[in-house]
């Protein structure tokens, strides 16, 4: 994709220098790869912990290994470096990344306010498809099935929700397994008794710090992942050669038969504990946007990789020649004791690291959710100014750090944490292959058998590994599974409630001559300043707005309509942001505006919501009236009433380049004429709307339009008109703006079923009820809010 002109910072950067490279690599230890560095502490724990003993002839120990060394080679490093990095959606990562990328190129999207204005946009970019007729049947499939649509968004939901269930359980046995390092200097008496408040007190200074931003401390992670990461590849080194420099030979894939053959169904159990050793993979594809495919797979095929397969190795050639200390098998039994307090230290910092970074990706998932409308509103907040992304969710915070504690409190032990710990870990890699082979087909183009190959290898590796994992149900498996179907219905509840919302305002709108017919005729008065009125609605008037002129006949003067809607790319650029447009005529001073937001923006982070819209506006107004002295040269007063009166769906997008007081710049792709770019667009219901793209940075042919010179006494008319309504505008704003929301409740219809019921009466008003309201999320001034009460029967 190209930089558009204004050079935003969202936009895909030019190709970065060697130095650059190598920085951002240095920088992504600290952020992507903290998670995955510390899984040498509790990888070998975990995997013996129960189903396996390791024997004097190290058939299982060099089998373990083998698993370690292939599972390492062929997810992280193979699926996720060289194949599923390259599937980034304008440089962003993730699940939301891959679901984006479907609903872009497959009308599979359950938000019902898509428009095709939208497409315009600088970062809703699609590759021209090649002549694939097996292609374009698994996208028509996918196309013709809503409940088809119903089960991708599920599937993306588990995926979020086993995202949570990692940021929860990760900082836990992170933390818990470097404290443990402690039990080598302390007797049994004092360990039991010290590791569990130490962790709960490095986990409770964990989450309060959390409030400062990522940013803020960043400089300090990634020193420490990479002291960390040479730390574990030099005592790899030492105890390869110190103790069993024949221990390469266990890489080989036959000692994964061996041990297969040796220890039967209870080596199949133990790939639970095995899986451990990618856990903090996904980091790699949903840390994308901070850093650049080249940063990530430089850092992890250099450093990162070759440090865990000498850590592993390792431990595995110091314990093959120990095999009296089979009954405590930990990281720590493997560091000299003269550098042991050192390592211990490092540890527990190197853990806190990995735990901020899957802190830091669950806050980001759970504002993408709200961007789908899967997700009750919460206070989301910009932890930096220069880097976009890194956000603080107090409550989410808070919820975190008091589930973590619980978590150690109650298990007190790596095995159930890393049961818990692996089946939320896998079922995340699940959800990312499935989504990955319909990427393959419908974003990329390729053969349906190329999918299927991919699916069919990855996907018998994640559930061989996701089959272990179920059987420790009842050792800590329970957590993960218990977690996900409580956000699942959560998330389940408010998006079916939000739909269907949104569906109910769409019926019960209003037309355009409901509107313009209010007039003092009707005893309807007009009263200084400006009416905000915020809906769901891309078009037509909302029921709310009709509610509130049946209890009070009179309305503001200047009257906007905002619609504040999420459009499926990660980020919408700030000139490309508002579509302006009028409903009705000129003279009637009614707007509208629609604000575009990414799945990873913040909405309406502005500081000033009221100077900015006011801003779109003097700049809608001065677009629209150079337009007109365009349009027709010979316009007469008639004409020029005809032309303020069009269709009130005619939008135009604000803000893409500087207004001069000239003719804009039209760019517009093969297209000669001086009109703007006119096209319908569906929505729900059928409805049929215009789209006016003013300055759209869509790729193609800059033509510059002159104007010819007009008459001057309809120039002077032109210019009367728009300074009227410049002065309207001013004088609205001097008299106080009013912002306008409906207050809802929902209910559902009568005869509906009892788990319908139970949903929306219970489940939805409770979330509803509980979670921050549309004004606290709309920045609304408490002085200037005006609430109508609507209720809805869904």
């Amino acid at each position: 994709m190209e930089e558009p002109a204004d050079g935003n910072r969202w936009d895909s950067p030019k190709k970065e220098s060697w130095k650059t490279t190598l920085l951002l690599a240095y920088q992504s230890l600290g952020v992507v790869y903290g998670d995955l560095s510390i899984s040498p502490l509790y990888v070998y724990k975990s995997t013996f912990a129960q189903d396996i003993q390791h024997s004097e002839t190290n058939e299982e120990i060099f089998g373990v290994l083998s698993f370690v060394f292939w599972t390492l080679t062929l997810l992280p490093l193979f699926k996720y470096v060289f194949i599923v990095l390259r599937a980034d959606d304008n440089g962003e990562g993730g699940t939301f990344a891959l679901y984006s990328l479907i609903c872009r190129h497959a009308k599979v999207s359950l938000l019902p306010n898509r428009q095709a204005s939208d497409e315009a946009l600088s970062m809703y970019k699609l590759e021209v498809p090649p002549q694939n007729r097996n292609s374009s049947r698994v996208k028509l499939l996918l196309e013709k099935h809503r409940s088809l649509h119903t089960a991708l968004l599920i599937l993306v939901l588990l995926g979020t929700c086993m995202v949570i269930g990692d940021g929860l359980l990760t900082p836990a046995i992170s933390v818990f397994s470097a404290v443990s390092g402690l039990e080598l200097y302390m007797s049994k008496g004092q360990h039991e008794y010290a590791v569990v408040p130490i962790t709960c007190f490095i986990l409770v200074c964990l989450f309060a710090l959390q409030h400062y931003g990522t940013h803020r401390v960043g400089f300090f992670f990634a020193p420490v992942v990479m002291v960390w990461l040479l730390c574990i590849s030099a005592l790899g080194l030492y105890n390869i050669f110190c103790w069993n420099p024949n221990v390469y030979r266990a890489l080989s894939p036959y000692y994964m038969f061996k041990f297969l053959r040796k220890t039967k169904i209870g080596g199949w159990m133990s790939l639970g504990g095995i899986l451990l050793c990618i856990t903090g993979s996904e980091a790699m594809f949903a840390d994308l946007g901070h850093f650049s495919y080249t940063a990530i797979q430089m850092a992890f095929t250099f450093l990162v990789y070759p440090a865990l397969i000498l850590a592993y190795m390792g431990q595995a050639a110091y314990l093959s020649v120990h095999h009296g200390n089979i009954d405590k098998i930990s990281f720590y039994i493997s560091v000299p004791d003269n550098v042991g307090w050192p390592v211990v230290i490092l540890a527990i910092l190197a853990s806190v690291v990995g735990s901020q970074a899957i802190i830091s990706g669950t806050f980001s998932i759970i504002n993408q959710s709200q961007s789908l409308g899967c997700f009750p509103r919460v206070k989301v907040i910009h932890t930096s100014d220069k880097i976009h992304g890194q956000i603080y969710i107090p409550e989410i915070n808070w919820i975190l750090m008091i589930l973590c504690i619980a978590v150690t409190i109650g298990f007190r032990d790596t095995k159930h944490m890393g049961n818990a710990s692996g089946l939320a870990v896998m079922a995340m890699m699940l959800v990312t292959t499935c989504l990955m082979s319909l990427v393959i087909m419908v974003c990329w183009h390729k053969p349906p058998v190329v999918a299927l190959l991919f699916l069919l290898f990855f996907g018998s590796i994640e559930l061989v590994y996701f089959s272990a994992s179920l059987t420790k149900f009842a050792e800590g498996a329970w957590l993960p599974i218990l977690l996900a179907l409580f956000l699942m219905a959560i998330m389940l509840v408010w998006h079916y409630a939000t739909i269907k919302k949104y569906e109910f305002d769409l019926q019960n709108k209003v037309s355009l001559e409901w509107l313009l017919a209010l007039g003092p005729t009707l005893g309807i008065a007009r009263v200084p300043g400006i009416g905000v009125v915020f809906t769901d609605l891309t078009s037509g008037i909302p029921g709310n707005f009709c509610r509130f002129i049946t209890n009070l006949p009179a309305f503001h003067r200047v009257l906007v309509f905002v619609c504040v809607k999420s459009v499926p790319v990660p980020h919408v650029t700030p000139s490309e942001r508002y579509l302006m447009g009028r409903v009705g005529p000129a003279a009637h001073r009614s707007y509208r505006c629609i604000i575009r937001y990414g799945y990873r923006d913040v909405q309406l982070d502005a500081d000033s919501f009221e100077a900015e819209l006011v801003d779109k506006l003097v700049e809608f107004m001065k677009r629209h009236w150079v337009r007109a002295r365009g349009h027709n040269s010979s316009l007469d007063e008639d004409g020029l009433r005809s032309y303020s009166s069009t269709r009130e769906h005619r939008l135009t997008v604000v803000g893409t380049s500087p207004f001069t007081g000239g003719i804009p710049a039209h760019e517009i792709g093969e297209n000669l004429r001086p009109e703007s770019v006119s096209v319908s667009f569906p929505s729900i219901g059928s409805e049929k709307d215009a789209i006016e793209m003013d300055c759209v940075s869509i790729r193609g042919r800059k033509v510059r339009f002159a104007v010819e010179a007009e008459d001057e006494d309809t120039d002077a008319k032109k210019d009367l008109a728009l300074r009227e309504e410049l002065k309207d505008l001013m004088g609205a704003r001097e008299a106080g703006t009013a912002f306008m929301l409906g207050h809802s409740y929902v209910r559902a219809k009568q005869g509906s079923s009892l788990l319908k019921r139970l949903a929306v009466d219970v489940g939805y008003n409770f979330l509803w009820r509980n979670s921050r309201g549309p004004e606290v999320a709309l920045k609304v001034p408490p002085a200037s809010l005006l609430e109508v009460g609507m209720v809805y029967v869904v």
